[in-house]
């Protein structure tokens, strides 16, 4: 467990706070590139850091994030008008471009020269991997963009989901590193089988063990940590471990075990202390990488039937998370469709911020203590003048990838060669595995 004042620099992102600070210092997704994708279009609200934003595409498809607020009276921007290479002021006509220079002042005198005064707060930006990112933070320790390690080429096709949850962004990614959950809460939809590796279908992602309790081990590195759940398989237990490795990328992104067909990602970008943009990838090769309809409908992440068009979930306490207790009885563990959802029930129910200072941890939370351990080190350490961890030189490895494997028991998982999952050989998706199966 954590004390109430670890708790707080663990969690708090807003203003001052030294872990927002931290994560000033990487590139930060900011919204979809599918938000914004129209030039000219309809400019949208985003909020990161606690920090209210605006995101447009201008004439000539440039991408802008800004501070949401006008300098001249501080109205909203969202609502301005997207034209001629900048986004206009309803208010007084104050136009500003992508990098916030004030292109008109139509309110003042033009022999005022009060244009050329007034700069308005916006910060660099990359689409890259489906996503606008930003750098928030001091423009002089601002990094060159980096492909992250779940988009490394730009012929990997990468696929999204996206949730708003109302809860702080740890809990969330401590859940996405907690393989020990996976074979309770996810028992209905990560199913065992008898197959030779971990296997995606339309419907289910199967996998060769029905051991709940799994072993774990940590290697820590210097851009986060990876670990390894050690299960037995269903076939060949006596000599063969099924080894599920994680990778923690700080600050808060996780590369997830791969199915046979593609690669699995996770990032969570705090919106402010209680609220964050939930993003749950798909990517690899094209061939073998759903779609984004499907992939939506797969997770039970659709715009209009799971989420609200601000891409909040439908689903929520009040309602019960559509909890389907018949269906429980029938044999599903859960009775919540879709693993995120079930997922974010749990995220959701521990409070706007958990209180770990009352849990009772076990061997199958290591992941989750080195998580909390390695990142108040780095805050700490930051705090102190410190680089941000991850940054630099420090940054995630290409060869440090997730894995899952059937290996030998000899096998020290730590000197695997694993390698993400890219066949441009094997054949494309089934038909089955598209948005039209009922």
């Amino acid at each position: 467990m954590l004390t109430h004042e670890e708790n707080e620099l663990l969690c708090r992102v807003e203003g001052k706070a030294p872990m927002g600070q931290l994560m000033r210092r990487h590139w930060t997704p900011v919204c979809l590139i599918e938000e914004v994708s129209e030039p000219d279009g309809t400019p949208i609200k985003a909020q990161v850091f606690g920090e209210d934003l605006v995101v447009f595409r201008d004439t000539n498809g440039r991408v802008g994030v800004m501070d949401e607020y006008c300098p001249h009276r501080r109205v909203s921007l969202v609502f301005g008008r997207n034209e001629d290479c900048g986004l206009r002021c309803l208010y007084h006509g104050w136009k500003m471009d992508v990098d916030g220079n004030v292109m008109e002042m139509v309110s003042e005198p033009a022999a005022s020269g009060m244009a050329q005064k007034v700069k308005h707060l916006a910060y660099p930006t990359q689409e890259w991997g489906g996503f606008v990112w930003a750098y928030m933070g001091p423009q002089e320790t601002r990094p060159e963009f980096q492909p992250p390690a779940w988009a490394p080429t730009a012929d990997a096709k990468v696929t999204i989901a996206k949730a708003i949850i109302p809860c702080n962004w740890a809990q969330i990614l401590e859940g996405a590193i907690d393989s020990a959950h996976s074979s309770s809460l996810h028992s209905s939809d990560m199913v065992p089988a008898r197959v030779a590796t971990g296997s995606a279908t339309e419907t289910n992602w199967l996998r060769p063990s029905t051991d709940k309790a799994p072993r774990m081990q940590i290697e820590r590195g210097t851009y986060g940590f990876r670990y390894a759940a050690i299960r037995r398989p269903i076939t060949n237990a006596a000599t063969t471990d099924y080894v599920r490795s994680t990778v923690f990328v700080a600050p808060a992104t996780a590369l997830i075990p791969p199915n046979n067909l593609y690669n699995v990602a996770n990032i969570n970008v705090p919106m402010d202390d209680t609220n964050t943009a939930f993003y749950f990838i798909a990517w690899g090769h094209p061939d073998q990488t759903p779609d984004t309809a499907t992939w939506r409908k797969f997770l039970g992440q659709q715009v209009g039937s799971d989420l609200d068009e601000k891409y909040v979930p439908l689903r929520n306490v009040s309602n019960h998370f559509w909890q389907d207790r018949a269906a429980m009885k029938a044999g599903n563990f859960t009775g919540i469709t879709g693993f995120p959802n079930q997922d974010i029930a749990m995220w959701v129910t521990m409070g706007p911020i958990a209180d770990r200072t009352h849990e009772r941890l076990g061997a199958s939370d290591l992941a989750v203590v080195e998580f909390r351990k390695q990142m108040l080190e780095a805050v700490k350490a930051f705090r102190d003048g410190a680089q941000a961890i991850g940054t630099g030189d420090a940054r995630i490895p290409s060869s440090v990838c997730s894995f899952q494997a059937i290996v030998p028991k000899t096998t020290d998982w730590r000197a695997y060669e694993a390698s993400y999952v890219w066949d441009a050989g094997a054949p494309a998706l089934e038909p089955s595995y598209s948005t039209s199966t009922p």
